[in-house]
């Protein structure tokens, strides 16, 4: 696996370090008084992947939509139980935001994933499309040893036409009942309700793309980091939420924020009019990902069928 970064700006690279810095610090903290097995906890490798390993990151904030693609990177750690997100990572995530949102001290928002490298193997081993890009576009931006990752074996072509199709099949149905849920409760007036279904069926059509063209999904509620790993599988996806300005962001803002606080908080409120605008853009997103997901079918069939 590559370990250099030069392909990108210098104060990137500087960023880079920055956020390692943070992860091992955050890291450290919540497993400083680890008893038993967990004394021995390790991050083994943190990978950056996607985009800005690749070299195909958009980097234009004065754009039409304002995009900008986040960093991604993958913690490797030695054991499962060290990839429980609320136990371990919370702390390291909410820095990270407040790095780039309040401090300013980063430019570019990062999305990070936790497994152990048992599941990361498991993945390899059994051709999910996402690990093995990891293994071969990421960057080691730490290696605790020079140990490789397993290798690879691709699924065969009609293996990963049925799995695409289960999937997408499973999915994409599942999604679009949330939203259909979502109207009705618009309809009735439950508008809490409403931003739920909303949520759940953004949660799901990213979910059902990502497990279509991938085969893998994080266990992650946050919609703000499926929209980014499902926008840099397919530029199509990019622009369905506008940001223009500083109303529309708040928007998508209200949407990730349903998932907890318009079903537990008291102080949470949106409007009809903000439900109907979010519901239109669920809508297109459901009428892209359906798109792109066919797209990806049909390709996967003339595959199977040469």
């Amino acid at each position: 696996m590559r370990t250099d970064v030069d392909h990108l700006p210098a104060a990137k690279q500087r960023e880079l370090e920055r956020i390692v810095e943070i992860i091992f610090d955050e890291f450290g903290q919540a497993t400083e008084n680890a008893t038993g097995r967990r004394k021995g906890a390790r991050i083994l490798k943190i990978i950056l992947f996607g985009s800005h390993a690749r070299g195909d990151h958009v980097d234009a904030p004065l754009s039409a939509n304002q995009y900008k693609s986040d960093y991604d990177i993958l913690v490797i750690v030695s054991q499962k139980e060290l990839t429980d997100r609320a136990a371990y990572w919370a702390k390291a995530e909410e820095r990270l935001i407040r790095a780039y949102t309040i401090e300013k001290t980063l430019r570019t928002p990062v999305n990070f994933i936790v497994h152990s490298l048992h599941e990361v193997n498991d993945g390899l081993a059994h051709g999910r499309v996402f690990f093995m890009e990891v293994a071969k576009d990421g960057i080691a931006l730490y290696e605790a040893d020079d140990r490789e990752l397993a290798t690879p074996k691709p699924k065969t072509p009609q293996q990963a036409l049925e799995t695409a199709r289960e999937y997408f099949e499973d999915g994409f149905p599942s999604a679009m009942k949330r939203y259909e849920g979502a109207q009705f409760y618009l309809q009735k007036g439950y508008l809490k309700d409403a931003a739920f279904d909303l949520h759940q069926a953004t949660e799901r059509l990213y979910v059902s793309l990502l497990l279509t063209l991938t085969y893998y999904t994080p266990y992650n509620h946050n919609i703000a980091f499926l929209r980014s790993l499902a926008e840099g599988l397919d530029r199509r996806l990019f622009g369905i939420w506008p940001e223009s300005n500083r109303r529309e962001r708040a928007m998508f803002q209200k949407l990730k924020e349903a998932y907890t606080k318009a079903r537990y908080s008291k102080h949470y409120r949106i409007s009809a009019e903000e439900l109907a605008w979010l519901g239109e853009r669920v809508e297109e997103l459901g009428r892209v990902v359906h798109q792109v997901c066919t797209d990806k079918i049909a390709e996967l069939e003339k595959t199977a069928h040469a």
